[in-house]
């Protein structure tokens, strides 16, 4: 594991930290630690996350949707009340499975100015320790970031008939890529082409999605497109 945390220098986060099940909830603390964060708590349940948010003040939340009692959704509803109440504090969501429900109630949340990043991860990316460390960093610096996979999923569900199939396999990649919050120059390196070509996508993609292109929120307008 430490080969996996070995990336240079991170911003040092306090996070609050809420997993039911003991040994993920274990297993993040020192993930966390080891990359140089500080876990100011890590709790079993939606209620006491509330608390500990209010009393620590973290730079991030990160927490299981599915939480007791009902084991539905109290980890989103107490995320959602923390977007509420502290707009500032990055949230990440966990999630077991894909669920499309999920990712429109994270998209609600972004509304509105001041609020801090957010992401909707799927528990196997905590495996993939680099991923995940750096999915954190990009939402503790404000961005969007929706798991690969989800968004994968997203994509493959659209009809025929849908704008998205107007989109070159190229466009789709370069979409994938921005929901996942990266930017141009991150995405340019990852495909092997040039900015100016990722410009280019990117514009062909809000221009064929009827999205403006000048939005701040560029991931949270084309996830807000496929939610539609």
């Amino acid at each position: 594991m430490p080969d996996q945390l070995s990336r240079g220098p991170r911003q040092a986060l306090r996070v609050v930290l809420a997993e039911d099940a003991a040994l993920l909830r274990e297993g993040l603390v020192g993930i966390l630690e080891k990359a140089g964060h500080t876990v100011a708590a890590a709790v079993e349940d939606a209620e006491a996350l509330q608390v500990y948010v209010a009393r620590e003040q973290p730079d991030v939340v990160i927490t299981d949707i599915r939480m007791p009692p009902t084991h539905t959704d109290e980890g989103l509803r107490a995320a959602v009340a923390i977007r509420e109440q502290h707009p500032g504090i990055a949230i990440v969501l966990l999630s077991a499975y894909i669920a499309e429900a999920y990712v429109a109630d994270l998209l609600d949340s972004t509304a509105g100015a001041g609020h801090a990043g957010i992401g909707y991860l799927l528990k196997d990316r905590v495996g993939h320790v680099r991923d995940f460390l750096d999915s954190l960093d990009r939402v503790a610096a404000g961005g969007t970031v929706v798991d690969p996979d989800v968004v994968r999923h997203l994509l493959a569900r659209r009809r025929d008939d849908s704008p998205l199939a107007a989109l070159t396999d190229r466009e789709r990649e370069v979409l994938s890529l921005m929901a996942e919050g990266f930017t141009n120059p991150t995405i340019a390196a990852r495909l092997f082409v040039s900015e100016a070509a990722v410009r280019k996508h990117v514009g062909n993609v809000f221009a064929k999605l009827d999205l403006d292109p000048g939005t701040d929120r560029r991931v949270s307008a084309v996830l807000a497109y496929l939610r539609r």
